[in-house]
């Protein structure tokens, strides 16, 4: 009797598995009403300004659209193809290789004059064009025409017929201090308008070998290639630059870009509307940035400025009573740290203008008068 038993409880269990292996599955539960705590809504459009929140926008809107593009078609002069030195080849191109070849720039521009039409830009962007294509911010392309360009400073001036023209309003270059927040905008790299930000990293830049006069701002707003002639402003929307040149060993921006002040920018463009090109005047005196004596074994405070070296018999430094030894500290009122600044400063000031000299000399400061006579003279 327990054999049967067995055998049947075995053939129960077999037929309960056989069910719950067969049987349809369970369906799946059904998601529930969806949660009764809204999804964030998104904030309404509304500018930063708006908001209250700190932004340069207001500033950039009023600015950008007085710096403009600029390409230029110029003829420059042609490499030197080594081929043309091999006799095989030249049997092919000839003996005389092409002396010019033509090439387009880039660059930028500022809107200084609306009603006249009249940019500023740098020399190096405008140099040997033969065309200029200037390029609003509004879309709008116009032809240029060259007014006169100055290459010791840089500078350059072109003029477009157009309406509809805004200008940037130019500030006082000689009140800005390191680590005043300053806006480069222009055209880096052909991409289109663009602004950077920065500050004013150094003041009275020279000696660098860029330019014949060189009394530089330097920033660390992102300057490149493409934002040469473009704006310097400050943070009220003002010029206080026409950007120039970089230090860049792989070509782009790393952090060190030079601006000309537009006390400089200014007062040529005034000489090239009114005169078409600028003359430069001299004091008649070589300068150096240090005292020219300095007491063996001793330690003296050096006040920055301009020393007098030597003063050429005849001259209007020497008319005007200045001595060698004499540091000059300020030229119209402006202070000077450089030999270089003086001879910027002065190097604007046409022939039979007089500037105004800030002279230090045996511990007393005095100011002087003395007439600029052209170089050369």
């Amino acid at each position: 009797m327990k054999r049967p038993m067995t055998t049947g409880l075995v053939l129960i269990g077999i037929a309960v598995l056989a069910f719950w292996l067969t049987r349809p599955p369970a369906p799946l539960p059904l998601p529930g009403p969806p949660s009764a705590t809204p999804i964030a809504a998104v904030p309404p459009a509304a500018s930063a300004e708006v908001r209250g929140l700190p932004t340069l926008a207001p500033m950039l809107r009023k600015a950008m659209p007085a710096v403009v593009s600029i390409t230029v078609q110029a003829r420059v002069p042609a490499e030197d193809n080594p081929l043309y030195r091999d006799p095989f080849y030249r049997r092919f191109f000839g003996d005389q290789p092409p002396a010019e070849r033509q090439a387009l720039a880039a660059g930028s521009g500022v809107i200084i004059d609306a009603g006249r039409g009249l940019i500023l830009t740098n020399n190096h962007v405008i140099q040997n064009a033969e065309q200029i294509a200037v390029a609003l911010s509004d879309g709008r392309r116009i032809q240029g025409r060259l007014v006169g360009t100055d290459p010791p400073t840089d500078i350059a001036l072109i003029s477009v017929v157009v309406k509809g023209l805004v200008a940037l309003p130019l500030g006082n270059s000689g009140a800005l201090e390191i680590g005043d927040y300053v806006v480069a905008i222009g055209n880096p790299f052909g991409l289109g308008q663009t602004a950077t930000a920065g500050i004013v990293s150094a003041l009275g830049r020279s000696g660098l070998g860029i330019e014949g006069y060189e009394d530089f701002i330097q920033t660390d707003a992102a300057v490149n290639p493409g934002n040469s002639g473009g704006a310097l402003v400050n943070i009220e929307g003002e010029l206080v630059g026409i950007n120039a040149a970089i230090v860049g060993p792989a070509g782009g921006n790393v952090g060190i870009g030079f601006a000309i002040p537009t006390a400089i920018a200014r007062e040529v463009a005034d000489q090239l509307v009114r005169f078409g090109a600028v003359e430069r005047g001299q004091l008649g005196v070589s300068v150096s940035d240090h005292p020219a004596e300095m007491p063996a074994g001793q330690q003296m405070e050096v006040t920055p400025g301009a020393t007098i070296a030597s003063i050429v018999r005849g001259s209007g430094a020497e008319k005007a009573g200045l001595r060698p030894g004499d540091l000059v500290v300020a030229v119209n009122g402006r202070p000077i740290v450089s030999g270089s600044q003086l001879r910027a400063l002065v190097g604007l000031v046409r022939p039979g203008g007089n500037v105004t000299l800030d002279v230090i000399r045996n511990g007393e400061r005095t100011q002087m008068t003395a007439q600029v006579t052209a170089v050369g003279r």
